[in-house]
């Protein structure tokens, strides 16, 4: 395969031969669990974990800030070393133009310090740190082992990056999910939790990210007995960045020492990113490892000395304000934590204690903390539209429980070993974007419980009649009112008026787009959020909700980020200043609708596939969303859980109709998709086509 600035030799294409060929290797049985134990990280192994990472940072003359987390994305422990970096730069190294995106956040950041006379809101290492953990937590599972690499790797303009007339990455977008101004994503201080009129008694599952997933080597997974329990990130550069080239062995520090953190809590080998193939290419995982022939490793990681012969002494712990603190205020020095277990009610996961949705298999939902007796999410009826058109109780059940039936049959991508079932979590929203239903097969990734409701609401949003009406009335009060001077309403405080994506669409697709209540799958909307039109076809105009390529980058994409850009600002100054106004738990200053007072992008955007709008007879109702596997097994589980669940309730309640749908699109002449379901899907035999007709 070609890419820019020269060829892939024919070393690297006999290794990546070999690399597709070990994933055909017999595995272990962990794919299939359908039972996670009840195991956790102790206070006494976080400290361990910190020593062995403080010992080879040293050995390499690079003080550095690690976090570690468990797998619900609790923090357990924050250490910064003498001289390593406070202050984080953003870059993906790609010359893009000072002022834009969250790669020049530090401009919106100094107008809301000088505004509001506060010290320097830059970002800090602790917080890179902590999404790099959380990335290595929520990407993996038992039966896939994901690193921040991993996820460079598949966010890019490109899959692989850098190969000419590639498609974008599978995961694309991904990147802006678990977001700190989420109203779903939990907030770890309760004082800061806010009030959610449909769980007043707390709000399980996982904790918030300060910078969403990240993409930066240094992050990675934690395991015990081959399950996964945490993560771990490191930040010793002060730079944070993407992997622009991934055919080449770089030398991490970052990752080196997240390596030498993680020894005796590796990810089994067998299930590691580089054992997984999409779409005939295999992933990365870590570039360097201390089983390889020339041990890259400057410290023995059995060697490290106990955690409180360096904690005061070579650094120390860090408060980090909502993330690692004991309070409302930063904190100091808190001591380290035990992390929680996943399935353990008190994580947010567990199993179904009703049966409910376990109609096909042992399904996970998320309970409630604090009433350990009830679900969060137990199936319930819509909040509209009117007039009996709303989804009943029954009925979101029946979708739900349909869409888990397609994912315990069905085969999973990135999964080992082959022929393992598809671990996702699934969403369930109303029409105005209130959480009906959300169940997940026992041992999906984390990360698919945000992104599967994103998808949902994101296929709902740009589904309805009024989306281009509601983008033109964002509203954001810091940057109308906070900012000085202020923008005027509808612009983001990089002075990005909203509205405008909408016209720009409607000039490229077609006047009424937005408007005609045409229905809109994520992977519909995805196509026109890429940096080219068509996808991967480089050098091509980029899509009417990206930015163009010259100033595009993972963490400049457009649309995506500008409506949630001036809540990470406000989240950040919170963190650094300690500011007394946390960011909203609402991601989005669209309009707020509904009986909770929720914009329709109440969590962010997500234009990936598995995403899709619910009707009634040919009225919007709803949306359903699924995260956790490749982005076709997504949409297959999605779409047939919907088409199945209609049949069987009988009651009007569906797909759209096919005249309606975003496929009878084709802007600039290339068609539209609206849902692309995988090759031969089923574990138990070799249908094909199975989405074809419906």
């Amino acid at each position: 395969m070609r890419r820019r600035g020269g060829r892939t030799t024919w070393a690297a294409a006999l290794i990546a031969l070999c690399a597709v060929l070990s994933f055909a290797r017999p595995a272990s049985a962990q794919g299939n669990v359908t039972a996670v134990p009840p195991l956790f990280l102790s206070a006494a192994e976080v400290g361990q974990i910190i020593s062995q990472a403080v010992q080879e940072a040293q050995a390499r003359g690079r003080p550095a800030t690690i976090a570690v987390v468990d797998r619900v994305g609790n923090v357990l422990g924050v250490f910064r070393m003498n001289g390593a970096p406070v202050e984080l730069r953003i870059t993906t190294n790609r010359n893009i133009p000072a002022g834009n995106g969250l790669e020049q956040v530090e401009t919106v950041l100094a107008a809301l310090s000088t505004t509001l006379g506060v010290v320097n809101g830059a970002p800090t290492t602790d917080l890179s740190a902590i999404a790099k953990a959380v990335t290595g937590a929520y990407l993996s599972s038992s039966g896939n082992a994901f690193s921040t690499r991993t996820a460079s790797q598949i966010v890019q303009e490109n899959f692989n990056p850098l190969e000419f007339r590639a498609p974008g990455g599978p995961l694309f977008g991904v990147q802006f999910s678990q977001l700190p101004c989420s109203d779903f994503n939990r907030r770890a201080t309760a004082a800061f939790d806010g009030a959610d009129p449909a769980n007043p008694l707390g709000r399980p599952g996982p904790k918030r990210s300060p910078l969403g997933l990240s993409a930066d080597p240094g992050g990675i997974p934690l395991y015990k007995g081959g399950f996964v329990v945490g993560g771990l990130g490191v930040e010793s550069d002060g730079i944070y960045t993407i992997d622009r080239i991934i055919n080449d062995i770089d030398t991490s520090d970052d990752e080196l020492i997240a390596v030498a953190g993680a020894a005796g809590f590796d990810a089994p080998v067998d299930v590691r990113a580089n054992r997984i193939a999409v779409a005939g290419k295999t992933l990365r995982y870590i570039d360097r490892d201390r089983t390889d022939r020339n041990n890259p490793l400057a410290s023995n990681p059995a060697a490290a000395p106990a955690f409180a012969a360096i904690d005061g002494v070579l650094g120390g712990r860090v408060g980090v304000r909502d993330y690692f603190s004991t309070g409302a205020v930063i904190v100091p020095a808190p001591a380290l934590r035990d992390g929680t277990p996943y399935g353990d009610p008190t994580s947010g996961y567990a199993p179904d204690p009703t049966g409910e949705v376990s109609t096909f298999g042992p399904a996970i939902v998320l309970r409630d903390p604090t009433n350990l007796a009830n679900n969060a999410f137990t199936p319930r009826a819509g909040t509209g539209p009117p007039g009996g058109l709303a989804l009943t109780a029954n009925e979101s059940a029946t979708i739900l429980v349909n869409a888990l039936k397609v994912a315990f049959g069905g085969r999973a991508q990135i999964r080992r070993p082959q022929n393992s079932f598809i671990q996702v979590t699934v969403s369930v929203v109303d029409v105005n974007g209130v959480i009906l239903a959300m169940a997940r097969t026992p041992d999906a990734p984390i990360f698919g419980t945000d992104v599967s409701l994103q998808k949902a609401r994101t296929a709902l949003f740009f589904s309805r009649v009024d989306a281009a009406a509601q983008l033109a009335a964002f509203n954001s009060p810091v940057a109308s009112t906070v900012l000085v001077p202020p923008q005027p309403v509808g612009n983001n405080a990089l002075g990005v008026p909203i509205g405008f994506y909408a016209n720009i669409a409607q000039a490229f697709i077609q006047p009424s787009v937005f408007t005609d209540g045409t229905a809109w799958s994520t992977r519909g909307v995805g196509l026109i959020d890429r940096p080219f039109f068509p996808d991967g076809v480089d050098g091509e105009p980029h899509g009417p909700f990206s930015r163009p390529f010259q100033l595009w980058s993972p963490f400049n994409v457009g649309l995506q980020l500008d409506l949630v850009l001036d809540n990470i600002a406000q989240h950040l100054i919170f963190l650094r200043t300690g500011a007394a106004v946390e960011t909203p738990m609402n991601c989005t200053y669209l309009p707020l609708i509904g009986p909770l007072g929720i914009s329709q992008l109440a969590n962010g955007m997500q234009p990936f596939a598995g995403g899709f709008p619910i009707y009634r007879n040919g009225v919007l109702i709803g949306g359903i969303g699924i995260s956790g596997d490749g982005i076709d097994q997504d949409d297959m589980v999605g779409f047939l859980g919907l088409h199945n669940g209609g049949v069987a309730l009988g009651t009007g309640v569906g797909h759209a109709a096919f005249a309606i749908r975003d496929d009878q699109l084709s802007p600039r002449g290339a068609r539209l998709r609206y849902v692309n379901c995988p090759f031969q899907p089923n574990a138990g035999g070799n249908e094909q086509n199975v989405c074809r007709g419906k």
